[in-house]
């Protein structure tokens, strides 16, 4: 099946049967094959180990943005949250210098 073709594909299975047939033919000796296989070997797991870290260093930068945005739309959200109370105080402090002023022309 594809399944099983795949899993023997990935594992190396498929090429060392290949090599097996080379060497029966007298195509290759058994240290040629061996060397061969294991280069194919130690190549395919730097591809995978490359693939593994693209995606790591992708997810991190990912996660790197989705908090630099984060920080952004709550640092927008104390500021506004932050500048009707600072209006407020103003409107106070107004209120209370004009009472002062009209407090002090009765008297």
């Amino acid at each position: 099946t594809d399944t099983a073709k795949g899993l023997l594909s990935y594992k190396g299975a498929l090429l060392k049967n290949h090599l097996a047939g080379g060497v029966k033919k007298g195509a290759l000796t058994e240290e040629q094959a061996e060397a061969k296989f294991n280069a194919w070997l130690e190549d395919k797991a730097a591809k995978i180990q490359a693939k593994a870290d693209g995606l790591s260093e992708a997810d991190a930068k990912a996660k790197a943005e989705a908090l630099a945005a984060e920080k952004a739309v709550n640092e927008a959200r104390i500021a506004a949250a932050a500048a009707p109370v600072v209006e407020e105080t103003e409107e106070a402090t107004e209120e209370t210098a004009t009472e002062t002023e009209a407090t002090n022309e009765e008297e």
